[in-house]
């Protein structure tokens, strides 16, 4: 049995999965370092969502394996040290935002820090007691994120978290990223199909295409 105090963040070996019979990953091999920032790029529909699904627990392999931290995606360990946000921002329209912070301290509860989930929504203009169906597509994103940021989670997997976001959402989203990875030591995998947005500032660049994937890039230490 793995280790998971010495295991990798994320470990896929000849990993595939199928959709009715399409192949969305073949034979995919990744291994990701704990506490490192790497892009996952690819043009759509290159299994990047399907990769970050399976890391999840949300899906199961067609074929080949996968491991979060020595453990099954899925298994109470692994889900305790991840922390995944859906390319869709899945939240409940009827919530208030306060709800959804509320929601996301019960089902966290011992981890969850309210002070880090509310650094996403200082500046933004997101009053707590607006229902999250009323926001723009921009603040839900913001609001998704704070779920993720503040559950404490050795590792994200994020889905495409930039796209809905303006230019100065942007660059605030990504600068408290970045803080995550360089004061906790946090793990973030971010999936894009523009890799010039990620590429300055990712530890490794991993690409997508075919169902395969390919290290572009890897900073040593």
């Amino acid at each position: 049995m793995s280790d998971p105090t010495h295991a990798p963040a994320l470990r896929a070996t000849r990993l595939g999965r199928e959709f009715g019979g399409r192949r969305a990953l073949h034979a995919c091999d990744v291994e990701l370092p704990p506490g490192r920032v790497t892009a996952l790029v690819g043009p759509n529909g290159a299994g990047k969502s399907t990769l970050l699904q399976l890391a999840a627990g949300l899906l199961r392999p067609t074929s080949g394996g996968i491991r979060v931290f020595g453990e099954a995606p899925g298994t109470p360990g692994a889900r305790r040290r991840t922390a995944f946000l859906a390319q869709e921002k899945p939240l409940h329209a009827g919530f208030t935002v306060a709800d959804t912070l509320r929601m996301g301290r019960a089902l966290n509860r011992g981890r969850w820090d309210q002070d880090t989930a509310e650094q996403l929504l200082t500046g933004s203009g997101i009053r707590r007691g607006t229902r999250v169906g009323s926001l723009s597509g921009g603040n839900r994103t913001r609001v998704a994120l704070a779920l993720v940021l503040g559950k404490r989670a050795d590792l994200l997997l994020l889905d495409e978290p930039l796209a809905d976001l303006d230019p100065v959402a942007r660059h605030d989203v990504m600068a408290l990223l970045m803080t995550e990875a360089a004061e906790r030591g946090t793990g973030i995998v971010m999936s894009s199909h523009v890799l010039a947005e990620l590429e300055d500032v990712c530890d490794h660049v991993v690409l997508l295409k075919d169902g395969a994937a390919r290290l572009l890039r890897r900073r040593p230490g």
